[in-house]
């Protein structure tokens, strides 16, 4: 209804224009001056208005591409303050920008879902212009994994970690690399994958990184959980008899001699031969049903433990062992309120097994100090760390300590450090270490507050 009257003021002021300009045409025709006169004043009125419409128009053409062009589809043209033929055009405006603010918000909504969702996955994302280098964008996850709380640009990369950097520059779309980062104190193993896409004419490149480090722990584990458990199977089936053998030979041994009368000297030494064959037949069972253990655990029973309940039990159980061997057991734990999910039973075992390795660590060291320290980071991950300022371990044997059998001391089986890392992949956390030589070790658990943990 508004259009159509403000149709008719145009049309009216058209008319009314014609018809002035007929009036001073024939005026002039006939010569009648006066009334030339008199008309001229009122033609320039008209003209002035109509240019004073079309300027305030061309104004607010102008007001409204100025707010496209910056985006601020916030501004409202007042609809009842306008000229009665300018409401209309100030009505289509609103409009526009309403829709415009609607599928902005849309977008800046899905902009921002995307973004939380990709800040709590676990892979790292990378995403930099490949002709300038500049970072577009990387998520929390990668910030992480590197260590790094911002990147510039992609060459700035090559400072920290020139390998990295060589082969994310260098891999085309669809392929992947395998690296191994290294953090502070570990090392990471890290499958990365790139993509590229084009806007606007400059061409990106999208870089993912997924830490397969847990996933190849837990497949070498579960790999040597398969061997072991044939080869305790085999070995057991196959010493069992030979050990109830040699107990019935002992019997029949000391049956025979009575009867035969045989010398004592004889039978002395046959005895003496069943008798270690018997009992090496009993270690060698004893030695595979303790490997045996390492299939054993399969889950654990979670619940809510505060860590420093369980720094306090762990010092009452070690602290007799650590005074009798003059042995410093420092406890430092910032936050008393710090908790995570885990199975007490089983992260007890682990951290004396750990304490009971840092204690012959520090043999014969002046001042023996063994420290247990935990602290939270964000993300709800719970840090416990055991350190020692013992001799230390090679890179050698920093590769080996996980691995079953694999013991350093000359009385070890070579299942406490197998066992405490089956224990932290049954919590899906996981146990890093690292050490220098005449410096020390420390040992690193990591928790995570995920329900997914309850099995």
């Amino acid at each position: 209804m508004k259009s159509k009257k403000n149709d008719w003021g145009i049309l009216a002021r058209v008319l009314l224009l014609f018809l002035t300009l007929l009036g001073f045409a024939f005026a002039v025709l006939r010569g009648e001056y006066l009334y030339t006169m008199l008309l001229l004043p009122f033609i320039l009125w008209v003209l002035v208005d109509f240019y004073k419409l079309h300027k305030k128009a061309q104004d607010e053409v102008d007001q409204f591409v100025e707010s496209i062009h910056y985006r601020d589809f916030s501004r409202h043209f007042n609809v009842k303050q306008a000229p009665p033929e300018l409401q209309n055009l100030r009505e289509g405006f609103n409009e526009i920008n309403s829709t415009f603010k609607v599928i902005s918000k849309e977008k800046e909504t899905q902009f921002q879902y995307l973004q939380k969702v990709l800040e709590l996955v676990d892979t790292g994302i990378l995403s930099y212009e490949i002709k300038t280098g500049e970072v577009i964008w990387m998520n929390e996850s990668l910030k992480k994994l590197l260590q790094i709380p911002y990147l510039k640009t992609i060459q700035s990369l090559d400072k920290r970690d020139p390998e990295l950097c060589f082969q994310i520059v260098n891999v085309a779309p669809g392929e992947k690399f395998v690296i191994t980062i290294h953090q502070d104190k570990n090392k990471v193993k890290v499958v990365a994958s790139a993509t590229a896409f084009q806007t606007e004419g400059l061409q990106y490149k999208l870089v993912a990184f997924q830490n397969v480090s847990q996933v190849l722990d837990e497949t070498e584990s579960k790999a040597w959980q398969k061997l072991l458990s044939v080869m305790t199977h085999e070995i057991m089936n196959s010493v069992a008899p030979i050990s109830s053998l040699a107990n019935t030979l002992q019997v029949r041994l000391k049956e025979l001699a009575k009867d035969l009368n045989v010398s004592s000297a004889i039978t002395e030494d046959i005895e003496l031969g069943i008798d270690t064959i018997k009992k090496r037949s009993e270690g060698l069972l004893k030695f595979t049903e303790t490997y045996r253990n390492l299939n054993k655990i399969t889950k654990a029973n979670l619940s809510k433990v505060y860590i420093s309940e369980l720094f306090e039990n762990i010092q009452r159980l070690m602290q007799p062992t650590m005074e009798q061997k003059n042995i410093c057991l420092s406890i430092q734990l910032k936050d008393p309120l710090i908790n995570t999910q885990m199975d007490v039973g089983l992260i007890e075992q682990v951290l004396i097994n750990l304490l009971l390795n840092a204690i012959d660590a520090v043999k014969g060291h002046t001042k023996p100090l063994i420290q247990l320290s935990s602290y939270s980071e964000t993300g709800n991950k719970v840090i416990i760390k055991i350190t020692d300022n013992g001799y230390g371990m090679t890179e050698e044997i920093l590769d080996k300590i996980f691995v079953p059998f694999f013991s350093t001391k000359k009385s070890g089986n070579g299942i406490g450090l197998s066992l405490c890392k089956q224990i932290m992949m049954v919590h899906k956390g996981s146990i890093q270490v690292h050490s220098v030589l005449e410096k020390g070790t420390v040992f690193t658990l990591s928790f995570y507050n995920f329900k997914e943990l309850q099995p």
